[in-house]
């Protein structure tokens, strides 16, 4: 259970702090309501180019770690395809350094020509080395569109085509920025040994004065249900045959996203889980086999990946997925829905031992509409039962609502 308290500045800014006085440090997340499915569809990776670009420098201040690490802090970001979020962590007692670099650069970012071209430079190299240049690395290059026909999240983070980053203006970064990087679209998300007296003087002083802006108005095409099997096969220089089964569930906020996530554990969280127990262990038809949500605000994916073990058909290894599959629709025993809950609790329990991950959480939540909500994740787990596992099951694993990528190795 998270405590906490919230308020709200008159340029739009959400603030939401966790006092924690067990700990000498404070964490400091600044989370954008902007991620990859707010991009044009011609102007694709910005959101992510600009978690680069955020690092380079302000107007006031050249380098952002360098006052930063000089008082003991350390900082990183990550985009994903709802949200661009900033996250620093340092000792409380010197926290007011974080608020004044977050502020300082939500106010004004340095935008030259040169930094663009370094961090340019930087994502396209990035794009390479991640997608392009390792075994399986184009897996979501391929996957992102086989699933979604209309959704934005049919391009990656990333970019879905390395000439939208290579060709971007200084006059389209800063329209992105100054579209997006603003007070009333960010929230403010303190954990640590510090007052809620204290961020409220700190929050004022440093953020009060940025002006609101006026933020795009959100309009994105829901994807339409998946009424045929989509299927790709690659041949690619790689070690293994390699399965990607990616079918369409619900949105982060619909009761059987629970659900779905349980059903993902059952499946292979584990050497216990039902894949490794009947596909890796038992048939040996697979070296590794994974299943996982992607966890999206919009009505994402559950996906199962698997590495085909040498000599074995890769059609019937799809084969014996599809057979497991079929089972879990059938019957879920109490002791091992039980044993996924209790996997699940701990692991949230160990989450909030951690301030930055409270930090995080809290300011996700409050994305997604409250705060609060992030304290009754465990009590929406624990209320999922067997009749709704098999349900959601059944209407999840339809052939029709699977996108299927195979990977085939080079003859050599």
């Amino acid at each position: 259970m998270i405590s906490f308290e919230k308020f709200i500045l008159p340029n739009g800014l959400r603030v939401i702090v966790n006092q924690d006085t067990s700990t000498p440090l404070a964490a400091v997340n600044l989370l954008y309501n902007i991620g990859s499915r707010d991009e044009d569809p011609e102007h694709t990776g910005f959101a992510h180019l600009f978690e680069h670009l955020m690092f380079g420098g302000s107007q006031n201040i050249p380098e952002f770690d360098t006052p930063l690490q000089a008082t003991g802090g350390d900082s990183n970001a990550f985009t994903n395809a709802n949200i661009t979020n900033y996250y620093i962590s340092i000792p409380a007692k010197n926290i007011e350094t974080a608020f004044w670099l977050e502020s300082d650069r939500m106010l004004g970012l340095e935008f030259k020509k040169k930094n663009l071209d370094t961090q340019k430079a930087v994502v396209v190299e990035e794009f390479k080395q991640r997608f392009l240049n390792q075994p399986y690395g184009d897996e979501w290059l391929l996957m992102s569109p086989l699933a979604y026909k209309v959704h934005p999240y049919q391009w990656t983070s990333i970019g879905k085509d390395i000439s939208h980053i290579e060709k971007a203006t200084l006059a389209e970064v800063k329209d992105f920025f100054y579209s997006y990087y603003a007070p009333n679209n960010a929230i403010l998300s303190i954990s640590g040994n510090i007052s809620v007296q204290e961020v409220e003087k700190l929050a004022k002083k440093w953020f009060a004065g940025i002006p609101s802006r006026s933020i795009p108005e959100r309009n994105i095409m829901p994807e339409p249900t998946q009424k045929k099997h989509n299927r790709l096969e690659v041949t690619r220089d790689v070690p293994y045959s390699a399965i990607s089964m990616a079918w369409h569930m619900q949105h982060r906020l619909h009761n059987d996203y629970y659900a779905s996530d349980l059903i993902s554990d059952l499946l292979a969280n584990g050497k216990s889980s039902r894949l490794y127990l009947n596909l890796v262990k038992g048939n040996e038809l697979f070296g590794e086999i994974n299943a996982y949500i992607t966890g999206d605000t919009d009505p994402g994916l559950l996906v199962i990946t698997g590495k085909v073990k040498q000599g074995i058909n890769i059609y019937e290894a799809e084969s014996a997925i599809w057979t497991e599959l079929n089972k879990l629709s059938v019957e879920i025993p109490d002791a091992e829905l039980e044993k996924v809950k209790n996997k699940v609790e701990a692991m949230h329990v160990i989450s909030e031992m951690n301030i930055l991950n409270k930090a995080m959480n809290l300011a996700s939540f409050e994305c997604l509409g409250n705060a609060g909500w992030a304290n009754q994740e465990i009590e929406k787990y624990r209320s999922v039962n067997q009749k709704q596992v098999t349900r959601v099951a059944k209407e999840i694993f339809r052939k029709e609502n699977c996108s299927v990528l195979f990977y085939h190795p080079m003859h050599k």
